[in-house]
């Protein structure tokens, strides 16, 4: 068993005036080391075609999930899948990607747009293989994964858009790859990725969509620890105890709140040197202890940090805030969204005796129930969470 993990997101637009999007995602994990992505668009737009791409990467992912062969649920979904009388063309197109152990990845792709890899930051052609299932044409592939690789699957309103618009002929497929092989060196998290895809898609039709545009995009990459200590324990004699365990774990450390980084301190045989440099009017300024990557206020800065958790896993628009921002919640969100695998979350119980005033908006339960909402956002994003509460 290797290392690797897959980092995984997406985006998506509606058709100008629709209230649904034909396009639909649906992303299952078959164990800790193996996942399905089934991106199916469905024909046309509005709520028939979201209907269609619903069904068919339901119906592909439960079997799929279910221990049925990729061809068993190709030729089932394909036979499934009636023929529009008008246009001759399948109800619903879809694209798999099947991540096994984290070793090999099982492509399947019938009518969407080609996906393409990026491979050491340079389009990789991968082979296909053209199979005739239920009179239609299935290329299927199986790539062995490398560290860094880039798996990018596309609904055809991406390569279509712009057309008559910004450019005659769409933005092609080689020119949505040259796009890509120049931001990904950037390393940008898979949603962020899939984001600045279907944003520049926006931007080429006019912020007007005349299609559903969805873009999937794969990082593999290797797992990578990070610790968060967020509050002192109820009990003082277990500061020590908690420490330890925290500092004593692989990857960068975070310190959230002003006791806790005081306890830090102390364990370390070090001081806390605030910066009282305010980045944002809205979060407070972070200090620093030699020996800890991070250190931070805490609930107001953990407030922050779940704000943009939130929209995160949704519509992602806040990305640019916390991608760029060098206060204290943009430098947490970087770190969570991006740099982590997996995330050791180490909670104090203790009560604030500051948080006690009835004119603040805080008290024990917000904390608990930041915590809870912050982790339930990270394992939406695929982070693997422990925690452990003192």
């Amino acid at each position: 068993m290797n290392d690797l993990c897959a980092d995984i997101g997406y985006r998506s637009i509606n058709h100008y005036g629709e209230e649904l999007c034909g396009d639909h995602i649906d992303v299952v994990n078959c164990g800790e080391n193996s996942v399905i992505i089934v991106l199916a668009d469905g024909l046309g737009s509005g709520v028939k075609a979201s209907i269609l791409s619903t069904l068919t990467s339901k119906i592909i992912s439960t079997l799929m999930a279910a221990g049925l062969s990729i061809d068993e649920c190709v030729s089932t979904i394909a036979a499934t899948l009636p023929v529009c009388s008008v246009r001759g063309v399948a109800y619903s197109t879809f694209t798999i990607i099947h991540i096994v152990d984290n070793e090999y990845a099982e492509l399947i792709q019938y009518d969407n747009p080609q996906m393409f890899i990026l491979r050491d930051g340079k389009n990789y052609d991968y082979p296909k293989k053209e199979i005739i299932v239920g009179n239609k044409r299935i290329f299927k592939s199986k790539v062995w994964l490398q560290e860094n690789d880039m798996f990018v699957a596309m609904s055809d309103g991406c390569p279509h858009a712009g057309i008559g618009l910004s450019y005659n002929f769409g933005w092609k497929r080689s020119d949505i790859i040259s796009f890509m092989e120049n931001i990904e060196c950037a390393g940008y998290n898979a949603k962020t990725l899939a984001t600045i895809i279907v944003d520049e898609c926006d931007r080429l039709y006019g912020k007007k969509p005349g299609d559903d545009a969805t873009a999937c995009v794969l990082r593999i990459r290797k797992r990578n620890p990070m610790n968060l200590l967020f509050g002192p324990p109820s009990n003082k004699d277990d500061n020590n105890r908690m420490m330890s365990l925290f500092f004593s774990k692989e990857g960068k450390h975070i310190v959230c709140g002003g006791t806790t980084a005081t306890i830090a301190a102390k364990f370390l045989g070090k001081v806390v040197k605030p910066t009282l440099s305010f980045e944002s009017k809205d979060v407070p300024p972070i200090a620093e202890i030699e020996g800890v990557d991070l250190v931070t206020e805490g609930v107001i800065t953990i407030n922050k940090v779940l704000e943009y958790a939130k929209d995160f896993i949704t519509e992602n628009k806040m990305y640019e805030e916390w991608e760029f921002g060098r206060d204290g919640a943009s430098m947490i969100s970087r770190l969570l969204f991006e740099e982590a695998t997996d995330i050791n979350f180490y909670v104090g119980r203790a009560i604030n005796p500051a948080h006690q005033n009835p004119d603040l908006p805080i008290n024990f339960n917000i904390k608990m129930n930041l915590v809870k909402e912050l982790t339930d956002c990270l394992e939406k994003m695929g982070k693997r969470i422990i925690e452990s509460y003192f």
